[in-house]
C-alpha cells in the first residue's frame, strides 16, 4: 500500500482511537442502569389445585394475601344455566394455602355484599369484603365464623331517594352507595374505603365504623386530561395505602393512579396510558400491588382494559414493561380485574369478566428475577 498522507492520518486516527477505547472500562458484562431493570415472571400454570367436586366459582371479583400468603378469593356465584346443570355454586370466599390447595372456604351470600368486588386482610388478619351492587363493607375474623363489623345499612343506599337507582349524593357519614374496596391503616386502624360505583369518594372511617372525612368527586374528561386530582371520571374502584404513607386510588376511566396524602391532599398522578380504555369504556387501572420490598420500588398495575400487567417503577410513575395479552390461553387474559402479591414477590391475578364474560380464573406468575 502506498504510504500516502492520507493513509498516514488514517492510520493515526486508527491508532487513537484503539487507545480510546482501550481506556475505558468493559461493560460487557455491566448491568443495565437500574431505571431499566424491571422484575421478571414465569407463569406456573399447575399451581392452583383442582378445586372439591362440581365447585364453580363464576366471576372472580377479587383476591388477597395475609401474612402467611394464603390467598383468599372472592366470588359472585354467577354460573350459566350449563354451569347449574353441571355443578354447583362453590361458596363465596376460598382461602388456598401457599401451595394452591383450598384449605377454607366460607360466606352466606345473603349476608354478604352483593355482587364480591374485592377483599382485603388487615394487620390483625381479619377480612375485609366490598362489593359493588350493595351499600356496604364488612370485616370477618379470619376463618370467616365471625362478622366483626358492618360499615353502611344493606340495602340502603347514599342516593337522593335511598335505592340503588337513586341519584348519587356523595355525602352521608352513615350509608354507602357501591363500593368498591377498602384498606386499613395498621398505624391506628382507619379504614379507607373506595366508595366509586355509585359516589365518587374515598371515605374514611376510624376502627369502630365512625365517620372521619372524605374527598372526592365526579369529573370531566377535560378534568382528568388536564391531571386535575380529587375528581374522578368515573370508578373510584381502589384504595391502598403504601409504606411511604401516602394513599393510593385507581381512578380507572380516568387513566390514572391519583395520589394523596391521608388527610386527602393531592400530591401527584402516576398515568396508566391505554389502547383501549375510553374505546371500550372499561379503563385502564382496575387495581394496583406493590413490590413487597420495604421501600415498594415496583407498582404492578392491572391493566383490564388492555388485558395485561403493567410494571412501574414507583418513584418516577415509568412504565418499565408489561406481560399478558388478551385471550384464553395460559398466561393471557379475559376479564382481567385484580392481582395479588405475596411476601416473595409472587403475582396472582382474578378474573371477572363482567362485560366479556371471560375466564373466571386465577393465575399464578412466579418471580424468577429482578
Amino acid at each position: 500500500m502506498t504510504n500516502t498522507p492520507w493513509v498516514r492520518v488514517l492510520l493515526l486516527c486508527s491508532a487513537y482511537g484503539f487507545l480510546v477505547l482501550a481506556r475505558q472500562p468493559t461493560r460487557v458484562h455491566a448491568q443495565p442502569p437500574a431505571e431499566l431493570q424491571m422484575p421478571k415472571f414465569q407463569l406456573e400454570p399447575l399451581w392452583r389445585k383442582p378445586l372439591p367436586p362440581r365447585w364453580i366459582t363464576g366471576e372472580v371479583g377479587g383476591s388477597c394475601f395475609d401474612a402467611q400468603d394464603h390467598l383468599f378469593t372472592v366470588n359472585r356465584g354467577n354460573l350459566t344455566p350449563k354451569e347449574q346443570v353441571l355443578g354447583v355454586v362453590s361458596p363465596a370466599v376460598i382461602e388456598f394455602d401457599k401451595s394452591g390447595t383450598v384449605v377454607n372456604s366460607w360466606g352466606d351470600r345473603n349476608i354478604l355484599p352483593r355482587k364480591l368486588h374485592s377483599c382485603f386482610v388487615d394487620y390483625e388478619g381479619n377480612i375485609w369484603i366490598a362489593g359493588n351492587e350493595d351499600a356496604i363493607v364488612q370485616k370477618y375474623s379470619h376463618d370467616g365464623s365471625k362478622l366483626l363489623l358492618q360499615i353502611g345499612t344493606k340495602g340502603h343506599f347514599d342516593t337522593s331517594d335511598g335505592t340503588i337507582n337513586g341519584a348519587p349524593m356523595n355525602s352521608s357519614h352513615e350509608l354507602l352507595n357501591l363500593p368498591a374496596s377498602v384498606a386499613v391503616d395498621a398505624a391506628n386502624g382507619e379504614v379507607y374505603v373506595a366508595d366509586g360505583y355509585g359516589n365518587r369518594r374515598v371515605v374514611v372511617f376510624d376502627r369502630e365504623g365512625h365517620f372521619l372525612r372524605q374527598w372526592g368527586r365526579q369529573g370531566t374528561v377535560a378534568q382528568a386530561d388536564a391531571g386535575e386530582g380529587g375528581v374522578f371520571l368515573k370508578v373510584v374502584h381502589y384504595v391502598v395505602l403504601g409504606n411511604d404513607g401516602l394513599v393510593y386510588v385507581c381512578d380507572r376511566l380516568g387513566g390514572r393512579i391519583q395520589v394523596f396524602d391521608k388527610m386527602g391532599n393531592f400530591k401527584r398522578n402516576i398515568l396508566v396510558q391505554s389502547n383501549t380504555a375510553r374505546l371500550t369504556g372499561i379503563g385502564s387501572v382496575c387495581q394496583l400491588s406493590f413490590s413487597p420490598d420495604p421501600a415498594q420500588k415496583y407498582i404492578y398495575i392491572c391493566n383490564c382494559g388492555d388485558e395485561e400487567i403493567r410494571i412501574l417503577d414507583h418513584v418516577t410513575g415509568r412504565t418499565l414493561g408489561t406481560f399478558g395479552r388478551s385471550g384464553f390461553e395460559a398466561g393471557e387474559f379475559n376479564g382481567l380485574h385484580s392481582i395479588a402479591v405475596d411476601s416473595s414477590g409472587n403475582l396472582v391475578t382474578a378474573e371477572a369478566g363482567v362485560v366479556t364474560g371471560g375466564g373466571h380464573r386465577l393465575q399464578m406468575f412466579r418471580l424468577v428475577g429482578d
